[in-house]
């Protein structure tokens, strides 16, 4: 047996980031992790990997489209997908090496194996070298999530595949239908496009980018990776996988019509589900709600004394760095002092080309709730930077209180918005206005220029568009 004052299980973003604070407030803490390495679903199959992807294939595909630039003979060039791949997994186990250096330094013991909720007070992991006890104070539960399997149409690894197997493939395939047209499925699908897969996106919904983000954003967005190739079919319904000798198709339908996408890989991108597998949560008599999450307070307590939930596993948006607040928070809270997760400021990003990204509410859901806004927009072609580096495609909208002008939320489809989002967050954080972005001094000539041209127009003074 060992005592701590804190076990963590599942190190991802979330249960790192808090093994790691929990040792810089002088915490005795253990992080107990299945896998063989630190990271989890982020580092090693998720995000990193994915943007790893996407930047090399963002580079083969602008040194296509480079004749302009006066770089010749571009038609000639090649690409090696498995040099990507091999280049992928270099950026991961570096990444990896990483966060087991910060978390080892910080006094954190890192234990192997399966973590799950014993008696009160107790962790067990079982692992290949036997089951060890864990005695702790307080438990935190950081163990996830995975990708929601359609029930009808099962993940085989092969011909249906998962967003873990998407970021993995040896060779490019002809075709490839994305099921669920989210962050993932538009990423992965740009992958795959830039590096001449016929890529088809199936979405139930009539817009691109998922309920977080308004119209006018999403059919730009749609409209620039339309122009690189990908086809749309929204509104439609998935029914299954058929097989006939002609090969495999996706069927679904649409308005009473039945459709066929025939695709040598179909990927499932309909989403994540929290992970409690072996967390033995039933035993331990852990609360989770009709989704299958831990149910926690506003102190991410959940309905066990001294154990505590965050990220993926509980309820809000799947994102790494809600996970990474939530941990920060939980532990700050343990040591004595004021953690708190601002909800209402975490933004959300699809690294497409260009991206997309927003935080706060949007357009639509100010108006669901009744809320009267004022909107500020300034269009990219007008950006000296935008110009001058072939990235005039998308804009950038504020939208801010009618009556005192506070940023409520903003959106934007543009290169770097990623980047350029940080921005908003940071004024929208101390409750700024749109005025407070608007005589904000930006540097000439950048992208970000366009946040403050669209927070001028909220007030229809922007300098640069009429």
């Amino acid at each position: 047996m060992s005592q701590f004052d804190l076990v963590v299980i599942g190190s991802g973003p979330g249960g790192y980031v808090a093994a790691i604070k929990a040792g810089q407030l002088g915490l005795k803490t253990a992080l107990v992790e299945k896998e063989p390495a630190l990271g989890g679903t982020c580092l090693n199959v998720g995000c990193i990997p994915s943007k790893a992807l996407l930047h090399s294939t963002e580079t083969w595909r602008h040194v296509q489209h480079s004749k302009h630039h006066g770089i010749v003979g571009a038609d000639k060039l090649t690409f090696d997908v498995v040099t990507m791949m091999t280049n992928k997994d270099k950026v991961v186990a570096q990444l990896n090496k990483g966060v087991e250096f910060l978390v080892s330094k910080r006094g954190v013991e890192i234990v192997r194996g399966l973590g799950r909720l014993g008696k009160a007070g107790q962790v067990l992991v079982r692992s290949t070298s036997g089951e060890r006890i864990l005695e702790t104070k307080n438990v935190l539960i950081a163990t996830g999530s995975v990708p929601i399997e359609l029930p009808f149409m099962k993940f085989d690894g092969e011909t249906v595949i998962s967003s873990d197997q998407g970021i993995a493939l040896k060779t490019v395939p002809r075709s490839l239908v994305v099921v669920g047209a989210g962050a993932i499925g538009l990423e992965l699908g740009s992958v795959w496009a830039r590096l001449g897969a016929q890529v088809t996106v199936v979405e139930m919904l009539p817009t691109i980018g998922g309920p977080a983000y308004d119209a006018d954003i999403a059919k730009v967005a749609q409209s620039a990776l339309e122009k690189q190739g990908i086809k749309f079919e929204l509104g439609a319904k998935v029914t299954g996988v058929k097989k006939n000798a002609a090969g495999t198709a996706l069927t679904a339908e649409r308005d009473g019509k039945q459709l066929e996408f025939p695709a040598d890989k179909i990927l499932v991108a309909v989403g994540r589900k929290a992970n409690t597998t072996g967390l033995g949560a039933a035993e331990a008599g852990l609360k989770l709600d009709e989704r299958g999450r831990v149910v926690i307070d506003s102190h991410f307590l959940t309905s066990l004394p001294n154990v505590y939930a965050i990220g993926d596993v509980v309820t809000g948006p799947m994102l790494a760095h809600k996970a990474e607040e939530e941990g920060v928070a939980v532990v700050e809270n343990l040591a004595g002092k004021s953690g708190h997760v601002n909800y209402n400021v975490i933004p959300g990003v699809i690294y497409t080309d260009p991206e997309v990204a927003c935080v706060g509410i949007s357009e639509a859901e100010a108006k669901t709730k009744g809320i009267e806004v004022k909107i500020g927009k300034f269009q990219l072609q007008a950006n000296g930077r935008a110009i001058a580096t072939d990235g005039t495609t998308g804009f950038i909208k504020v939208i801010a209180h009618a009556q005192s002008d506070k940023v409520l939320g903003v959106q934007m489809v543009a290169k770097g918005a990623s980047e350029m989002i940080a921005a908003a967050c940071a004024h929208m954080e101390y409750g700024g206005s749109a005025e407070d972005v608007a005589r904000t001094c930006f540097a000439h000539p950048t992208v970000s220029e366009s946040f403050k041209e669209a927070a001028m127009a909220v007030s229809k003074s922007s300098i640069h568009s009429l």
